[in-house]
Order: structure tokens, then C-alpha cells, then sequence
């Protein structure tokens, strides 16, 4: 593994003044980002709270959120200590409820990213479970009826576009229509996270409803993957950060090992580190998944790019209840050892299993996750880094486990730094 990587100075970004406190932080991220009075985000289905945390680095304040799950919610109110949290299915709390908890602060943003497993929600007499007339998409729409925020920013898979109602009518049709009808101007575009510094192939689908017409609803790119688009040939364009850009100055840790809490290494070696360790006093949230010797031999097998199906056939995953057969089912998509120099793949929910380290026999941890989702390290998530399926903790009744790991909340998160450029774009229109 190489000893260092040198900075990279032509790509630039904006660092943030003040101590190392979520609060500090905070307040002046929204000091630097404008002087007029910062504009308040509501934010529903929010997760941890990378969405959030975008428009909080941008200048916005973030007054609320709404998440169902405990320690998704821990994660949000620790680093987002000023907001008034609302903890539980937003579709039992009434109209009521919502207004008298966040109609006083008069929220000017509504963000969300409602779930959008088939759309459908735990009412299986509801209709159509791929209409959203009839799932959680409803419950973003009536926060907007309830509150009228200015501005409704709507994120989800880009797979939305393509989807239908079981009468062929297209799911964003329904969701323009429905949120027209309340007196906004929509729109909707699909943007990669690469194009705004962030170092993971991801894309998702961004839906921005205003009162008044904006001439440039969304972000234009700041940042790029090919070569003759970058300064040195005259772009205005950065280089996107590679994955050993953001993960390179980690403490090295083999699989078992490191802790929830940890110290720094080394110094940082890439601006983007610089970025992201800036007023951090510590490596949270960097504990290693625990492998067995088969499975590190396994990993060690592995060249970048190589995934199971790469590696000699003795290595290769037993069948389930087999007695030490392998198995003849080998699926490509988990454990891809990643390219070091390259934006890493689109980190899901499930990364703890999907992704091995460019020179390390094992799985990402959560901090590394966090890093390539563009989290800065004091951003400290909550919960548990991992837990075993849903399903068997149901049947064990192990109801103090069954929720959001570190591992998925990351995942689920938008990534900050695009929820940023959203944001400060957002702003520039509210200028014109």
C-alpha cells in the first residue's frame, strides 16, 4: 500500500471555521455560506441527515426532521442539535401535530426522500402499491399542504422516471400533478454525484417545486471524470476525487479491528482529507468488519475489479447448509475488491458486503463509507455499525436491534456535498 499521495492542489474546497462541535460547526457553515437572514429546512424521512447536513454547509439552518427509526434519529439530533426532532411514522402524526410542531418556525424549504419500495405502504387495501397516491410520497405532499414552504426539494432512485401505475401512467406524472395542484412550478432532473466532488458513481433523482419560476432549477456541474475536461486543459471543470483520495490517510486497520473512537495516523494526504478532517479531533465510527481466515485468503485472492466469481474455486462461498460444499451460485455484485484510482461504486445500504478495500483483506468500514459519501469526520453516526437481518430479529424478538445500522444509514444518506451544490444553487436563483 503506498506510504502517501501527494495533495491534490488544483481541486479546491471551501473549509469551514470554528471549534469541533457539531453546534460551532454548524452556525459557521451558515455564517460563511450567506449574511442575509439563513433560510429553514424541514427535513421529512430524514435519515441521518446528509440531506441536511448539504444545506446546513450551504448557510441554510436546519430546523426540523421527521424519521421513523431510532438511531437514525440519534445520528440526525447529535449533529444536528439545534432542530426539533420528531421521532416515528410520519403518517401518525396529524395534520394537528405538524403544525403545532413546526408552523412557528415557518420552514422555507421541505426536503425528502420518501421509501420508495414499490411505492407502497403497510396498507395493502390501499390500491396500487406503485402509485404514490397510495404510499409515503403523499405524506411529503401533505407536510407541503400543511406548512407551504416555498420550496419542496423531493430525492429518490432514477429508476422513478421509468415507473408506472398499474393503469400505465407514469409515477412522476402522478407526483407533478399532485404537487402542482398546491401552486408550484415543478421540476426534475437526475444528477451524478461525481459532478460535484463527490468520489462515488451515484446518481439519483432530484424533484424541486417552487412558487415562483427558476431559471436554473438545478446545479450545473463543478467537477469531472474525463481527462480533457479538467483545468490543465483549459476547463473550468475540477477532477473528481478518486476513492483513495478520500480513504488513503485512514489508520490501517485489518479485519476485527479498530473502535468507534480512534486517532488519526497520519496527516492528511489529498484536500479533499484536509476537507473532511477539518475541525475533526478523532476517526469515529472506524471498526473493521470481523472475517474469517477463508474469507481473508478470499479477498487477498482478489486484483481490483475482481469480485467471488474471480477467485479460485476453492475460496469460493460454501452453500448454505451444505457440510462444505461450494456453492455453484456465485454472485458478482457482493465483495468487488474496488479500484483505488477510480470514483468508488454507488454505496447502498448493504455496503458493509458489497466492497472490499483497494489494499486491505477486507470490507469497507462505516467511516471509510462515510468518506466517499463526502460525510466530514465529525459527522458521528449512532447505532450499531451492523446488525443481523430484519426477519431474524423479528422471530427472536429482538426488537432493541431492529433498526438502521451505521452501515445503512450511511448508505440510505444523499451524499452532503450534492445536497450542497443543490443548495447553494437554490440560493443563486432566490438572488436572480
Amino acid at each position: 500500500m503506498p506510504e502517501f499521495i501527494h495533495l491534490h492542489n488544483h481541486t479546491h474546497y471551501s473549509l469551514l471555521d470554528g471549534a469541533a462541535t457539531p453546534e460551532t460547526l454548524l452556525k459557521a457553515a451558515s455564517e460563511q455560506g450567506h449574511k442575509a437572514a439563513p433560510l429553514t429546512v424541514l427535513d421529512t424521512f430524514a435519515g441521518a441527515g446528509g440531506f441536511s447536513l448539504g444545506f446546513a454547509l450551504a448557510g441554510y439552518t436546519v430546523g426540523g426532521a421527521i424519521e421513523i427509526d431510532k438511531w437514525a434519529a440519534e445520528t440526525f439530533q447529535h449533529n444536528h442539535p439545534e432542530s426539533q426532532m420528531l421521532i416515528g411514522a410520519i403518517e401518525q402524526y396529524s395534520d394537528e401535530e405538524i403544525q403545532e410542531k413546526y408552523l412557528p418556525m415557518r420552514p422555507n424549504i421541505l426536503l425528502g426522500g420518501p421509501p420508495c419500495q414499490g411505492f407502497s405502504i403497510a396498507n395493502k387495501q390501499a390500491g396500487d402499491p406503485n402509485d404514490p397516491r397510495n404510499s409515503l410520497f403523499m405524506e411529503f405532499v401533505r407536510i407541503a399542504r400543511l406548512l407551504e414552504p416555498q420550496y419542496l426539494i423531493l430525492e429518490n432512485v432514477p429508476n422513478i422516471v421509468k415507473s408506472k401505475n398499474h393503469a400505465g401512467e407514469f409515477v412522476i406524472d402522478i407526483l407533478r400533478r399532485e404537487i402542482e395542484a398546491l401552486g408550484y412550478i415543478v421540476y426534475h432532473s437526475i444528477l451524478d454525484a461525481t459532478h460535484f466532488g463527490v468520489p462515488q458513481i451515484r446518481k439519483r433523482f432530484f424533484l424541486i417545486a417552487s412558487r415562483h419560476e427558476l431559471l436554473q432549477p438545478f446545479p450545473s456541474a463543478t467537477h469531472t471524470l474525463i481527462e480533457n475536461e479538467s483545468p490543465m486543459f483549459g476547463s473550468d471543470k475540477l477532477p473528481c476525487p478518486t476513492l483513495w483520495d478520500a480513504i488513503s490517510d485512514m489508520p490501517v486497520i485489518e479485519a476485527g479491528e479498530g473502535s468507534e473512537e480512534m486517532c488519526y495516523s497520519q496527516a492528511p494526504q489529498t484536500v479533499y482529507q484536509e476537507m473532511l478532517r477539518h475541525n475533526a479531533n478523532a476517526v469515529h465510527n472506524h471498526k473493521a468488519m470481523k472475517h474469517s481466515k477463508r474469507m481473508v485468503e478470499r479477498f487477498a485472492a482478489m486484483s481490483w475489479g475482481d469480485s467471488v466469481a474471480d477467485v479460485p474455486e476453492h475460496l469460493r462461498p460454501f452453500a448454505r447448509n451444505s457440510n462444505g460444499k461450494i456453492s455453484d451460485k456465485v454472485y458478482d455484485q457482493n465483495n468487488r475488491r474496488m479500484y483505488p484510482h477510480k470514483p468508488c461504486h454507488t454505496i447502498p445500504a448493504s455496503f458493509y458486503a458489497n466492497f472490499v478495500h483497494p489494499y486491505l483483506h477486507r470490507n469497507f468500514t462505516a467511516r471509510e463509507g462515510a468518506r466517499i459519501q463526502s460525510f466530514p469526520d465529525w459527522y458521528v453516526f449512532k447505532g450499531k455499525p451492523t446488525v443481523v437481518s430484519q426477519k431474524l430479529l423479528q422471530r427472536e424478538e429482538r426488537t432493541d436491534e431492529k433498526f438502521i445500522c451505521q452501515y445503512s444509514q450511511i448508505g440510505n444518506a444523499v451524499p452532503p456535498l450534492l445536497a450542497k451544490a443543490i443548495a447553494q444553487n437554490l440560493l443563486q436563483q432566490i438572488k436572480q
